[in-house]
């Protein structure tokens, strides 16, 4: 993992300024991470889970794969098209729903349990019908799986290709810990391994499909800035990494062509970005927080070999 890296205050304070200005925007939900003290999270302090959501570029990188394997299914396609604002507004969007995985992984679960019922309310009032004439629901279980699969397998490639590899039995913990919060969100068919999960892809092979508002999306994302306004310059290589992790087949099927491929100092740079991002200690970060109320050091999660 590398040592901590210590920053002079004043960029420290930026740092912390900007994620948190990111997480919470501005008339947007706050949550104290430090309360109630000593109560636990649906996920352990010791998990694998905790050290990899704790990467701000595995994060972003596996946020974006994630929505576009999402996009790719034509009934989540047209729910999250339709019936969100994020065509109005997506960094919004992307910041809710940031926030929304910073309380399943790292909330106290008198926090993070209604959250996540709050959610499931939301998507009861969600369904209609796809372009080809096809019903769905939100609360369809299989597209949960698929959303919850999707996020998960996003954020451990990410942290696996750009901040540290991880190992078979590290994939398969990652899927395990966050089944019980997936069934929580009515994905009651969530793989709890990663052999599972190449399953999961592969029955999806006849379902996915290309659409104009993948493309759409990639565009959005590479210009509507969401990172602080130093690191603004990074996001469409974030981008391009995000595109990188989704499988080839999956690539090839919605026309994301060599256009959206990383230059080998690009990728370098990513790699770069994800591991030094790994070794910074943001005190006020929720997984630091978090750490702080469960009685840990807030550097628990960087210190260890």
């Amino acid at each position: 993992m590398g040592s901590i890296i210590r920053i002079p205050r004043s960029l420290q304070r930026r740092i912390e300024d900007a994620a948190h200005a990111f997480l919470y925007p501005q008339n947007g939900r706050t949550v104290d991470f430090m309360q109630p003290l000593h109560e636990e999270a649906l996920i352990c302090a010791n998990s694998v889970s905790w050290q990899i959501f704790k990467n701000p570029i595995a994060l972003f990188v596996g946020g974006v794969a994630a929505v576009i394997l999402e996009l790719a299914e034509p009934a989540v396609r047209t729910g999250v098209w339709e019936h969100s604002r994020f065509r109005q507004d997506p960094i919004g969007r992307i910041q809710r729903t940031g926030l929304a995985a910073m309380i399943t992984v790292y909330g106290p679960r008198s926090v993070a349990e209604p959250m996540i019922a709050g959610v499931c309310r939301m998507h009861a009032a969600v369904r209609g019908e796809t372009v080809a004439g096809r019903p769905y629901s939100a609360q369809d279980p299989a597209l949960l799986t698929w959303v919850q699969t999707t996020a998960i397998y996003g954020i451990a490639q990410a942290y696996s290709r750009y901040v540290t590899v991880l190992s078979p039995d590290e994939f398969d913990a990652l899927y395990r810990e966050s089944a019980p919060a997936s069934r929580l969100y009515g994905a009651h068919g969530a793989p709890t391994s990663a052999n599972e999960t190449e399953i999961l892809f592969e029955s999806m092979r006849g379902r996915l499909e290309a659409s104009p508002i993948v493309v759409d999306f990639l565009r959005i994302m590479s210009e509507k800035m969401a990172l602080p306004s130093p690191l603004q310059w990074l996001q469409p290589v974030l981008v391009r990494a995000a595109v990188e992790i989704v499988p080839a087949w999956i690539r090839e099927r919605l026309g994301l062509s060599e256009a959206y491929a990383l230059a080998p100092h690009e990728r370098w740079l990513v790699r770069r970005a994800g591991s030094l991002s790994n070794r910074i200690v943001l005190a006020e970060s929720p997984p630091a927080r978090a750490c702080r109320r469960l009685g840990l050091s807030m550097n628990h999660l960087y210190a260890r070999p």
